[in-house]
């Protein structure tokens, strides 16, 4: 395998696992990644659209749904009421954070297998790499 498979692998390696957590607290990945993405605060939909890589349409009925588990909620923006905002309620917060601590503890465990050294490097690559990235772009268009 060349080095864009060993990356492709690791992808399916994390999301596997992100899942794997994600299912243990009744969550698909996107629903608990839109929660983590708003658990400090609201976020205007569009940004966060812009973020997530995720059309307006796409993040909308990620949101409808989410909310009909009255996890997050929709309000116009008090400077500019075309603005929608997107918070998480009291049980949405309540949910985001256990899944961030426990994706935060367990994510880590895909580099159980390597030494001590590797580890580390692992963990300083990955932190250049997320460091260096515009979050903000998209980068495709992906749906529920």
């Amino acid at each position: 395998m060349d080095y864009g498979d060993k990356l492709f692998w690791l992808s399916v390696v994390i999301q596997r696992k992100y899942a794997e957590i994600c299912a243990g607290f009744d969550l698909t990945p996107l629903q608990a990644t839109l929660l983590c993405a708003i658990r400090d605060g609201p976020r205007q939909m569009a940004d966060l659209a812009a973020s997530l890589g995720m059309t307006k349409n796409a993040l909308s009925q990620l949101v409808d749904r989410t909310a009909r588990r009255e996890l997050v909620s929709r309000a116009n923006s008090a400077q500019d009421r075309r603005v929608v905002m997107l918070s998480v309620t009291p049980t949405g917060k309540v949910l985001a954070d256990a899944v961030y601590a426990e994706v935060a503890k367990r994510l880590p465990e895909i580099a159980k297998s390597l030494d001590a050294d590797d580890q580390r490097d692992f963990e300083r690559v990955a932190t250049a790499i997320v460091d260096t990235s515009d979050l903000s772009a998209p980068t495709s268009h992906t749906s529920e």
